[in-house]
């Protein structure tokens, strides 16, 4: 019997946990939905100074935008140069079609006729023909009185030094990308430095026709402060990782180094079997004897 009261009790108090339970939970709903605990004031200020500052944003944006325009004045397109074609957004294709046609002593007079010769997008001659200014010797197509000449000719350009030079100043150059620029700079790297304008055309995928181009604003101003290797104490490997060297090159000049006891001059590298004698001036430039 004490059994069933203990029992009835427990079951009374847990019900009214219950129910306490529940209350507490209608009432925090009742007091959520019915009692507004945002502040109006602190909403709109918030609102207000994102909204400045997003404006703010914007406007920086715009102007940056505006600086990095590229201002085009009107130009005469017979004298465009490889420069100003990149500028213009110019292939180097289309930039060669019209110096050939100059080449050849002729000038193109109109807006469709420079699109004849170049073959220039529709979209790229609409943005850029409105620039053109052709003198009146042009649109006559008669040949430039030679002071006109003079006064139109291109100005020359100050070539920079090829060795102080970074891979996105070599981009200004038509048919020179991103990777072609890099691949520059490794090889400047692994040579310690070009020491012949010529060495580039050693750059392994880059054609002759872009070196040349890349030689009317970059060219060896000074000559590169190289670590050279002393012959008579240098290792295998030491010599083997001189750029002109190969695996059978160096084996010819070990061999020459063991008859002779010591190489007295560089230049008796030259009565090495099948030394590449073309190649002397550049493997000299790594190489001591002492």
């Amino acid at each position: 019997m004490n059994f069933f009261k203990s029992h009835f009790r427990y079951n009374k108090r847990q019900r009214n946990g219950i129910f306490f339970l529940l209350l507490l939970i209608i009432s925090l709903q009742i007091v959520y939905f019915f009692v507004d605990f945002s502040s109006n004031e602190t909403s709109n200020l918030s609102n207000n100074e994102i909204e400045l500052f997003q404006k703010e944003i914007d406007s920086l944006k715009t102007i940056s935008l505006k600086e990095k325009e590229l201002k085009i004045y009107p130009f005469n397109p017979n004298f465009i140069t490889d420069f100003k074609g990149y500028q213009l957004g110019m292939t180097i294709e289309e930039i060669d079609r019209l110096h050939t046609f100059r080449n050849n002593g002729s000038y193109v007079n109109s807006a469709k006729q420079f699109q004849e010769v170049t073959n220039v997008s529709d979209s790229l001659l609409n943005n850029i023909s409105l620039y053109f200014k052709f003198p009146k010797w042009v649109t006559s197509k008669k040949q430039p009185p030679k002071e006109t000449f003079k006064n139109l000719r291109k100005t020359p350009i100050e070539k920079r030094d090829i060795n102080l030079v970074n891979a996105s100043d070599l981009r200004i150059v038509n048919g020179i990308g991103e990777k072609r620029a890099n691949r520059i700079i490794e090889y400047r790297t692994k040579l310690q430095g070009f020491s012949f304008n010529n060495q580039l055309y050693e750059v392994w995928n880059l054609d002759k026709e872009v070196v040349a181009k890349i030689l009317e604003y970059f060219e060896v101003k000074n000559l590169p402060v190289i670590s050279k290797i002393n012959i008579n104490e240098a290792t295998f490997k030491q010599v083997l990782a001189i750029v002109y060297i190969d695996y059978e090159l160096t084996k010819k000049i070990f061999n020459y180094r063991d008859e002779v006891a010591e190489i007295q001059d560089i230049e008796e590298l030259k009565k090495i079997d099948g030394f590449p004698i073309e190649k002397f001036d550049r493997i000299a430039l790594y190489l001591v004897a002492k």
